[in-house]
Order: C-alpha cells, then structure tokens, then sequence
C-alpha cells in the first residue's frame, strides 16, 4: 500500500478527475494515479481540499455528521483494486463494536477522507496498473488545469445536485 495525497484535480476528456500522488514523492517524480471521478464528487472534494464554506451541507458533510452523531471514526480509505477500469475503494471504521470495513466509491471515500483528514492509501497493484508518469511539475501545465477545473466549477449550478 502507497499512501497518497490529493494532488489536484482536473477536467480530462470532458470529465472531473482526481489526481492522487504518494505523499513522500514530489511534484513532477514518479507517478500519479488519476481517477475519473463524478461531478458532484469532484464538487465536494474540491469544497473539502480547499476548506470552503457551503452554504448548506453536501452529501459528504452529511456522511461526516451522521459518523460523529453514531460515534464512528474514518480511521483510513483505501483504493483497493481496479477491475474492468473501475475503481474500488474501502473506508475504514472505528466504531464501538470495533472496526468496520465499508465498501464505497473512491470518490465517496476520498471526500470523506478529506473532511475528517483520514490518511488515503492505494494498493500497490491498483498503481501498477493505472499509475502514470507524473508531469504535473510544470507549472503552466497546472494552471490550465486549474482554469479548466474552475471553469467547470463556474458551469455547476444547484439544479445538478438534484436527484
């Protein structure tokens, strides 16, 4: 297991992706591993890396809420395996009963993760096989992805939050 950070997010092929980068490799060495991710996920992650403020909780923030009301804690999430291109992830619990594996998203355990600031993992299989080059050291490359992830926040509007 590498364990990882949010690197960033992009907007790749039209769709959000979450760039997760081990946490002891600066940017530009090694890999990182994107994973295509939701809109409303990317929305939410985005919220919790970044510390904003919303005017009403998200889904995640609700999944934080309903943990601390039960007396739950997120000890980890980790990326577990890739089959047939989907991502499979694992959260973690400390509960009273003792601990609690829960299978989810890897774009539900990451926003959870960084709302409760859980530490992330990948397998190291999941890197092998989807872990690209990590080129994300260069500087105007970073700022056209964050152009584009923020001109595809400045298209979210509320009606696409609803089911």
């Amino acid at each position: 297991m590498v364990q990882v950070r949010v690197a960033g997010l992009a907007v790749g092929a039209g769709a959000p992706v979450i760039l997760l980068k081990s946490i002891f490799e600066e940017p530009g060495v090694g890999r990182i591993l994107p994973i295509w991710i939701g809109s409303q996920e990317a929305t939410s992650i985005f919220v919790a890396v970044e510390g904003a403020e919303t005017p009403r909780p998200l889904s995640h923030d609700l999944m934080k809420t309903l943990l601390e009301v039960v007396g739950a804690e997120v000890e980890r999430v980790e990326v577990t395996k890739i089959e047939d291109g989907t991502f499979y992830a694992e959260i973690t619990l400390r509960t009273r009963e003792g601990r609690r594996i829960i299978d989810s998203r890897p774009s539900d355990a990451i926003a959870l993760a960084a709302r409760v600031d859980a530490p992330i993992w990948v397998a190291d299989q999941v890197f092998d096989e989807a872990g690209i080059p990590d080129e994300t050291g260069q500087e105007s490359r970073e700022e056209e992805k964050l152009a584009e992830f923020k001109q595809f926040l400045d298209q979210v509007n509320p009606e696409d939050f609803q089911g």
